[in-house]
């Protein structure tokens, strides 16, 4: 995915304490956030965002992305880490999606007792900022696509249970794992 990490190992190994994670109705998860620099405070809150992603997977035994605004910070910054491949994200924007949707049930680090279910493009190509400022672009199918679309809409102030599909379409995640599918969620 990113070799930032990989080339900075020291910057990956150290850990900071996690930040407090903000939940649903936190107003803080509703702001459209502002444009970030690469710089050392953007670095600053990618290592609090992988550092609270770490607890919370810990605690919570899922999880693999974070955007800035579950911490509190306002601005266009997001962490994911999938299979330990690390992929920091500044300004990350939409170059394309998909036409083909994907139905699933989602789940939040901001409402993590709670599934939705909704539709997400099957396919994106975005455009971000590396660490290092560095223009990228990443295509994505599948569960990165879906997550890559979940962490993008936390910039614009924008929660999955916005885009449930119905009235039916939430769960607690104990009737979720009791009636409709378990081990199938996707879990941000």
């Amino acid at each position: 995915m990113n070799d930032y990490y990989s080339a900075h190992p020291l910057r990956y190994h150290v850990s900071m304490p996690a930040q407090r994670i903000r939940q649903l109705g936190d107003p803080v998860l509703r702001a459209v956030c502002t444009p970030a620099t690469p710089g050392p405070e953007a670095q600053s809150v990618l290592d609090d965002l992988r550092d609270t992603l770490y607890e919370f997977r810990r605690t919570r035994g899922f999880g693999r992305g974070i955007a800035a605004p579950q911490i509190g910070v306002e601005k266009r910054l997001i962490y994911i880490e999938i299979d330990r491949s690390p992929l920091p994200l500044i300004n990350p924007v939409f170059e394309w999606q998909s036409e083909e949707k994907l139905r699933l049930w989602d789940d939040c680090f901001s409402f993590p007792d709670l599934l939705v279910q909704l539709e997400r493009a099957a396919s994106v190509r975005i455009r971000y900022l590396d660490p290092s400022g560095l223009e990228r672009r990443l295509e994505a199918t599948g569960a990165l696509s879906e997550l890559l679309q979940h962490e993008i809409d936390h910039l614009n102030g924008v929660l999955a249970v916005d885009r449930a599909l119905d009235q039916n379409s939430l769960c607690t995640r104990e009737e979720y794992n009791r009636r409709i599918s378990p081990g199938r969620a996707e879990s941000a």
